[in-house]
């Protein structure tokens, strides 16, 4: 069985212009959540707190992960990609050699509640092509559970409940990463089996988890290696994202949105967008 070892909480933030989120990330985390860098939640329904969304800017050296519970979100890149996103869709975005996009809610009032997470790539893989894919709720396997509850699988192979097997729709990729929605009704309880050589992460986005190791909304819950995680929900239910993937332990360089393995290659990503060389 997994186990849990450490909690991490999520700390108010802005980016992008103004836009109020919640995020877990930092150099001393990034050894905790390899090979994930950050995960960031928006989660209101204040416009003044998401109208301005994240106008043009460039990423290297990572992927980025976005995934929507309520509200739409509007992507478009250098590349010619352009897209709307809503409830249970995911954009997973490559940006390999470089990339420039922009992510602008598709509302003027209402919820908006999603999660951005940046995934690393290996050096080897820093500089590949950028690359762009839409997933829509209605591809992402689902598995119903006895008492109401959902697992969705956007990425990886998990099986649920030791009987049923899920496979996410993209392609396997070098961090072998698993991605998943779960979601379970008043004291129900799951077990989900992957991976067993990575640690997990599981951030709960609504409600509780129980026991004496559980933990609420906005706190992210890192569990040892192990074949089975078994979670149960609070008397008012609990919805998460669990996370896992093969560590890269690799040095880190960070500048922004340009995430590489050395310092060098950080000025090489600044004068390389400065002087036109991401399009």
């Amino acid at each position: 069985m997994r186990t849990l070892q450490q909690t991490l909480s999520a700390r108010p933030t802005s980016d992008g212009d103004g836009v109020r989120i919640s995020r877990i990330a930092g150099e001393r985390i990034n050894a905790l959540i390899d090979p994930f860098l950050m995960l960031d939640e928006i989660n209101s329904d204040d416009a003044a707190d998401y109208i301005g969304g994240f106008p043009e800017h460039p990423h290297r050296g990572m992927e980025t992960i976005t995934f929507m519970k309520a509200g739409r979100m509007r992507h478009r890149d250098h590349l010619g990609n352009e897209g709307v996103i809503g409830p249970g869709d995911v954009q997973w975005m490559t940006a390999g050699k470089g990339i420039l996009h922009s992510e602008m809610p598709e509302q003027e009032r209402g919820l908006l509640h999603g999660f951005q997470l940046w995934l690393n790539l290996p050096a080897k893989e820093k500089m590949k092509p950028a690359a762009y894919h839409d997933i829509r709720a209605n591809e992402i396997p689902c598995a119903e559970l006895s008492l109401g509850g959902q697992v969705s699988v956007i990425a990886g192979e998990v099986i649920v409940q030791d009987v049923k097997t899920l496979k996410g729709v993209l392609p396997v990729l070098s961090t072998e990463p698993v991605l998943m929605d779960v979601s379970l009704n008043a004291n129900e309880t799951v077990s989900l089996q992957f991976n067993p050589d990575y640690p997990a992460l599981v951030y709960v986005m609504k409600g509780e988890l129980s026991g004496e190791d559980g933990f609420a909304h906005g706190h992210m819950g890192i569990y040892s290696e192990g074949n089975t995680l078994a979670l149960e929900a609070e008397s008012k239910g609990a919805s998460m994202l669990i996370l896992s993937g093969k560590p890269l332990k690799e040095s880190i360089a960070q500048y922004g949105p340009f995430v590489m393995n050395t310092h060098t290659e950080i000025d090489q990503a600044i004068n390389d967008f400065r002087e036109g060389r991401f399009v």
